[in-house]
């Protein structure tokens, strides 16, 4: 739990208001949309540190192929004009290499440390072997510095996914070790294809050490309490903007929210030609909901979680929500020649540094501005699209099924998050025979804290919200977002057996607790944990 100081203070006043709702990838383009660092900037803040003895971060790679070779790595990033941070990276830049691959392909990953702590890599949203899925103490053990890991894998799902670090992940995600993954179709039906990475950052990380230090909680037997963040320049201490609490997570020292890793001016203009299909996958990694408006355009949202809608609708003006951890595509045509706005909504200091531009190539005429505090109604995916024929019902017979209270309460001074009233490594799991058909109703008692619930290993299928069922096209995801009070039905089949994490994408919430375990009964993993590894899932 991340409680204020006094040097904060005043930015509480941005938490009125968000460029994201409490309803509430990476650099891929074909047109060489990522930018090239340029170099550290010479006026830094006081409070700034950048070691001079490391590398600057460079252009983003697109990798491509099935066999792929991935260094997690230190080197000094620059996040906007004014300030330059060090972060820890995977091959040098923030997001990390885009792994782009065939639907279908075999993949085989090879992951190398070279930072001065553990590390894993997590394929979030992909189905894979138990033993690929890169959970410390879990799945495997944390690669040391200096050492190997290979991870290898079937790309059988077409879609948006992303990869992170799944080892102190509340820091070392925090750091900068994430970056996209994306599993082309056999046939792509668009004509450009780009990649949002949505993060957020502070400008003075030396607050967040002094407020981790202050704090000096510990989370790594993941019995509730967070850890100390003293060797991190961790950014991310809360929930959706507009949802945090004073008891629980600060949000309002995050000054910076980012594009692909940069912010302002320092953000590529997204280049489109007259009369292409233009798809853009826009992931979160971040810790707070962003709202996100494209001007000028009539679009649609084809793929939630990387799973493709059915029949969707068009629409315009209309901000689409996204929490973390989850990923909507959206495509539209480019009809309207100019330069366009793509821009996240909201008041927060870092609103405003959270934009880019659609920029028709050969047209010079720029007609938008931006308008981040213009009001507008929120996509909404519980009756979009055409109905047809899915793999659940919600009054079918299941063979397991399961409720999840999501909650808070006090531990001493601190706040804890909890699953039926336990935090983890205490919270019951869920058991499951290979087969079952699995239904979960997932309830958020929390007072004022969202909790995107993530689930390894498998897609669910979304049933019903707060009591009413879909209409519309299927909703499959692995990771939906609850506001205060909601209650979301969910359903999906055990036909991925081991042992899976289902927990808060908000990663201070499952390193203080909120996290569960789907477990398959007889399964026995492969690996030996090893007490020296200093394993930590979180």
């Amino acid at each position: 739990m991340k409680l204020k100081i006094l040097g904060i203070i005043t930015f509480a006043i941005f938490l009125l208001a968000a460029c994201s709702s409490a309803e509430n990838m990476s650099n891929m383009d074909h047109s060489n949309m990522k930018n090239t660092e340029e170099g550290q900037n010479q006026d830094l803040n006081k409070e700034q540190t950048v070691n001079k003895n490391l590398p600057t971060t460079s252009k983003t790679e697109i990798l491509t192929g099935n066999t792929f070779n991935i260094v997690a790595k230190k080197a000094n990033h620059r996040l906007n004009e004014k300030v330059n941070i060090e972060a820890w990276t995977f091959n040098g830049s923030v997001p990390g290499s885009q792994i782009r691959v065939k639907e279908g392909e075999d993949v085989k990953i090879n992951l190398k440390n070279e930072l001065p702590d553990p590390v894993s890599i997590h394929w979030h949203g992909i189905p894979l072997p138990n033993n690929m899925d890169g959970i410390p103490g879990v799945t495997q053990n944390a690669v040391q510095p200096g050492e190997s890991f290979t991870y290898k894998f079937t790309a059988s799902v077409p879609g948006t996914y992303m990869y992170h670090t799944h080892q102190d992940g509340v820091n070392q995600l925090d750091k900068g070790l994430y970056g996209s993954f994306i599993v082309e179709p056999k046939q792509a039906s668009y004509d450009r294809d780009y990649s949002l990475m949505l993060d957020e950052w502070t400008s003075d990380p030396e607050s967040m050490k002094n407020m981790d230090s202050m704090e000096g909680m510990d989370h790594s037997n993941m019995s509730g309490m967070e850890e100390s963040e003293s060797d991190s320049d961790s950014k991310h201490t809360g929930e959706s903007e507009d949802s945090t609490n004073m008891m629980g997570h600060d949000m309002s020292n995050y000054d910076i929210f980012t594009i692909n890793g940069k912010s302002g001016k320092d953000v590529e203009p997204l280049k489109v030609k007259e009369g292409e299909k233009v798809r853009i996958r826009l992931a979160n990694i971040g810790y707070m909901s962003h709202k996100i408006h494209l001007h000028g355009h009539i679009f649609k949202v084809v793929a939630i979680d990387g799973q493709e809608l059915n029949q969707p609708k068009e629409i315009k003006d209309q901000l689409i929500s996204i929490a973390p951890g989850e990923r909507y595509d959206i495509e539209f045509i480019a009809n309207n020649p100019g330069k366009w706005y793509l821009e996240c909504h909201g008041n927060m200091a870092g609103t405003e540094g959270m934009k880019t531009v659609i920029e028709y190539e050969g047209i010079e005429k720029s007609i938008d501005q931006p308008n981040s505090k213009e009001e507008l109604p929120e996509f909404n995916f519980t009756s979009y699209g055409k109905d047809t024929k899915a793999e659940f019902t919600l009054n079918q017979k299941f063979d397991v099924e399961y409720t999840m209270d999501l909650n808070t309460e006090m531990n001493g001074n601190n706040m804890v998050y909890t699953i039926n009233g336990k935090t983890f490594p205490d919270t019951d799991n869920l058991e499951v025979n290979k087969g079952d058909l699995v239904k979960v109703k997932l309830v958020n008692n929390s007072k004022s804290d969202d909790h995107p619930m993530h689930l390894h290993g498998h897609f669910f299928q979304v049933l019903s919200k707060n009591g009413k069922p879909f209409e519309g096209s299927p909703i499959l995801k692995d990771t939906i977002n609850l506001k205060p009070g909601d209650e979301y039905v969910v359903a999906f089949k055990a036909d991925n057996p081991g042992n899976w994490m289902f927990h808060c994408h908000d990663l201070h919430h499952a390193s203080a607790g909120m996290v569960d375990m789907v477990k398959y009964k007889g399964f026995e993993f492969d690996f030996t944990p090893d007490p020296a590894a200093n394993n930590k899932p979180e």
